[in-house]
């Protein structure tokens, strides 16, 4: 007891006296911690927003009449359901219980802003539907205004007035696809808030919502109903069931209330909190070296130290308490500071949210428990974990360790880690081998795990030889200063490359993006390349659930241009194809078959009629399908129909993997809609003059995007560099902690050589050659850290290329402008991190120097 009171007492005698040792560990604990608290309160907060915002707006609604079948297809949120009869309104209201009921019209439908372009569609829905008037029932509130009452009156969100420049008075375009001319009467807010996140919504009068909304009057998305005095939600499903007809059921208000909360914000909140979580542990990686590489460092100074402990008695346990008490210390003290500012910096995405266009909905933070001890028990065990290895070797010192000179590092020459690393990066290279010929995702992670073990490992030894080749122009170039600077970093391989890993780490993660995201753009590049074989694109820029897509009546009418031989739109369904839910492509076959390649194709396209279908190859081949098999669809409409096979094709990059005519569709479709028209010129028709009747035609239909071949290709590739944009700005974290390890690792290595600087001072070297020369090593570090991080990542975004594919071909690509711009980053941030340490080089008095222990 009393030993360890003891090395407690020592442990704080010794942070007294060195604060500045473990500045670096400090501010690299503190930036991890805040990271992960602010992503966990951001979090915590958004849930507990949305779920206040949806629980107001739905708290007249106590129950739901819907369609009891619901289509999904996979990789989307929305399912689709069967529309219910406006007819089942009277009926419902007849029932004991029921205080009223609504008809609920919901389809997609995008305004055109002020400045004649689209709002929103770049991934949240853009919704438009009928105004409730029976205000319990509406989920909206006029907030300005009046309702619709007369044709092509509207109310819109004020956050998608407030964000597309619109007004009360104003008159613009309400794409459904069909341009609608509507004029805006009222303003309405979303339980209290301006808007539902980036959703917009656009209200109509229900006839309308009917006309440009459904296939047919009469249907509706569902029927809102509110309960009458003393009827509770459950009471109330129970007593509309016996009414209701077969495929319709009830459900609470509560339980459709929580639907579309997960629905809006749910699968968006659990893909941000879960990419912030993802960069947070890289943060926390890169820390981790950092942390290790300091405490590493600190220990070896001390050996006389230690080893003078040990001659008087002191035990190995007490000198490894020692260590570990001081980053106990360190942990607590720097894990509490980034708590606070984890809620700083989630207070700050409340207030920056709205300036950038992200309704952070209003309400206090809220800081939950777990969000408060994660992130602290995180940062204790990643400092404590780091410094584990230091104090181990720490307590081996022997009391002889206090006669000797300061140890030589030979890790740069040692072949077992050689020979361990080699195999481990054979092992890894096999493993990821096998993972993309079977396929496994989990053969292909563990295999970049061991890669990743693989290239730590092998640090010092490659550090040798790296920081040789690397620091080898440095004679010539800066002379004797480049030469002593390359010696330095030299002289403990470990400890180069340990200060090098974490940025590495932080580099091969941004190289990995880099090459995962140039990757998918030239499989964009190559698919439009390969299977579009028309002059111009036309397409409404979205992506995710957004946008209402193109009227299905601009291909006709783009096809009666006398510039054009065939334009042709394809269309989106969706249906149950043997009872498993999948997209369908709608479109005229024939002309589908002149402007894009499809490869080989089995049987005939030109006789599909009203019941038979187009496959892809591949999805043929996985359920056994030829021309002249039967299939069975059934529709988002109840209908179930026998269909035949007449095709098979090779290359459904555009066409999709079912491919059915508009004349089959027509009978159950719901909005109508294209999502790309494809259109090819007539014999002499250059691209200008083609292109610019196009766009004149498409101009009455909303105004949509017409574009080249290339263009398109740019175009559908935009989301890859909104996603690379966010991953650089995350991983910036994650680089600077690197930076601020070199920085201090340099800093206590210019401790540990206090008196030889003080000889080449004495000796005649300048205070600007002392700093050139830091400045230098600190470049080779990260110079060797930014070489690693290249090639470690560009295995790893190999790897991720072939781990998504699938039955994909996705085109492997090293883009090496961009890569040479993160090498050139990274060595200049190396010399960045090395000017502090020069600066404090410099200042050195050179007899205390020389007369330093």
């Amino acid at each position: 007891m009393n030993g360890t009171r003891a090395s407690v007492r020592l442990s704080i005698s010794s942070l007294r006296a060195h604060k500045r040792r473990f500045a670096g560990t400090f501010v690299a604990v503190l930036l991890g911690v805040a990271f992960l608290t602010g992503t966990l309160v951001m979090g915590d907060t958004l849930r507990a927003s949305f779920d206040t915002m949806f629980t107001d707006a739905n708290a007249g609604t106590d129950a739901v009449v819907r369609g009891a079948d619901m289509i999904t297809v996979a990789g989307e949120t929305r399912g689709t359901r069967q529309p219910v009869s406006t007819a089942l309104v009277k009926r419902i209201e007849r029932t004991p219980g029921v205080a009223a009921a609504a008809p609920d019209i919901q389809g997609a439908g995008q305004l055109i802003g002020a400045d004649g372009k689209p709002i929103g569609g770049q991934g949240p829905p853009t919704l438009a539907g009928n105004w409730i008037d029976d205000p319990e029932l509406n989920p909206y509130r006029l907030a300005a205004g009046r309702a619709p009452a007369a044709p092509g009156e509207v109310v819109v969100d004020r956050g998608t007035a407030d964000r597309g420049g619109l007004r009360i008075g104003d008159t613009t375009v309400l794409r459904t696809p069909d341009p609608v001319h509507v004029r805006i009467v009222g303003l309405a807010t979303f339980g209290g808030q301006d808007g539902m996140g980036q959703v917009t919504y656009t209200a109509m009068t229900q006839a309308d919502a009917e006309k440009y909304l459904t296939p047919k009057p009469g249907e509706a998305s569902a029927i809102q109903v509110r309960a009458g005095p003393g009827t509770g939600q459950r009471e109330l499903v129970d007593a509309l069931r016996p009414v209701l007809p077969k495929g319709v059921e009830a459900i609470t208000g509560q339980a459709a209330a929580a639907e579309n909360r997960d629905m809006i914000s749910g699968a968006f909140l659990g893909m941000f909190t879960t990419l912030l979580l993802v960069f947070s542990g890289i943060v926390l990686l890169v820390a981790t070296f950092s942390i290790h590489n300091t405490f590493a460092i600190v220990v070896a100074q001390r050996t006389r130290e230690n080893a003078l402990l040990r001659a008087l008695g002191a035990a190995r346990r007490q000198v490894v308490v020692a260590t570990l008490v001081e980053a106990t210390a360190v942990a607590v003290i720097a894990s509490a500071a980034g708590l606070a500012g984890g809620i700083g910096i989630a207070a700050g995405l409340q207030a920056l949210f709205p300036a950038v266009g992200f309704p952070f909905p209003d309400g206090s933070l809220v800081i939950g428990a777990v969000s408060l001890l994660l992130p602290l028990a995180v940062g204790v065990l990643v400092c404590l974990g780091s410094a584990l290895l230091p104090a181990v070797r720490a307590g081996r010192t022997a009391p002889l360790a206090a006669l000797r000179e300061s140890a030589v590092d030979d890790s740069g020459a040692s072949r077992t880690r050689a020979v361990t690393g080699l195999v481990l990066l054979a092992a890894s290279v096999g493993s990821v081998l096998g993972g993309t010929l079977a396929p496994s995702l989990w053969l292909s992670a563990v295999g970049a795990v061991a890669a990743l073990a693989a290239f730590v490992i092998l640090g010092p030894v490659a550090a040798t030889y790296a920081v040789r080749t690397l620091g080898a122009p440095l004679g010539r170039l800066r002379g004797v200063t480049g030469g002593l600077a390359r010696r330095n970093a030299l002289r403990s391989p470990r400890r180069t490359a340990s200060t090098a890993t974490a940025l590495m780490i932080g580099v091969a993660v941004v190289s990995l993006f880099t090459v995962f995201g140039a990757s998918l753009k030239a499989t964009m590049n190559r698919t439009v390349d390969r299977s579009f074989a028309g002059d111009v694109a036309i397409s409404a820029p979205a992506f995710g659930a957004g946008g209402s897509g193109l009227s299905p009546r601009l291909a006709p009418a783009v096809g009666r241009l006398p510039q054009v031989a065939t334009a042709v739109g394809l269309g989106k369904g969706v249906a149950e194809v043997d009872g498993a839910g999948r997209a369908l492509t709608v479109t005229d076959p024939a002309a589908l078959g002149r402007v894009f390649d499809l490869g080989r194709v089995d049987g005939s396209l030109t006789g599909l009629g009203t019941n038979g279908i187009a496959v892809s190859a591949a999805e043929a081949a996985e359920r056994g399908l030829r021309p002249g098999s039967p299939v069975r669809l059934t529709f988002t409409d109840g209908a179930r129909q026998d269909f035949t096979v007449r095709a098979v094709y090779d290359r459904p990059e555009l066409a999709g993997d079912y491919v059915i005519t508009r004349r089959a569709w027509a009978p159950h479709r719901a909005q109508d809609s294209d999502s790309l028209i494809a259109v090819s010129f007539a014999p002499g028709v250059s691209t200008a003059d083609g292109k610019a009747a196009v766009a004149k035609t498409a101009a009455a239909y909303g105004n949509p995007d017409v574009q080249t071949r290339g263009e398109y290709a740019k175009s559908s590739a935009g989301a890859i560099d909104m996603m690379l944009t966010l991953v650089y700005a995350l991983l910036a974290l994650a680089v600077l902690i690197a930076l601020l390890g070199i920085a201090n690792t340099l800093t206590l290595a210019l401790h540990e050589r206090t008196r030889e600087l003080g000889l080449l001072r004495a000796v005649g070297q300048t205070r600007s050659q002392l700093r050139s020369m830091v400045r230098w090593e600190s470049v080779l570090v990260a110079a060797f850290g930014t070489a690693g991080g290249l090639l470690l990542g560009g295995f790893l975004g190999r790897v991720l290329v072939e781990a998504s594919a699938g039955d994909t071909a996705v085109a492997f690509d090293l883009p090496p402008l961009r890569l040479l711009a993160v090498a050139l980053v990274g060595i200049a941030a190396g010399a960045l991190a090395g000017l502090r340490p020069a600066r404090r080089a410099a200042r050195l008095d050179v007899l205390r120097a020389i007369a330093a222990q």
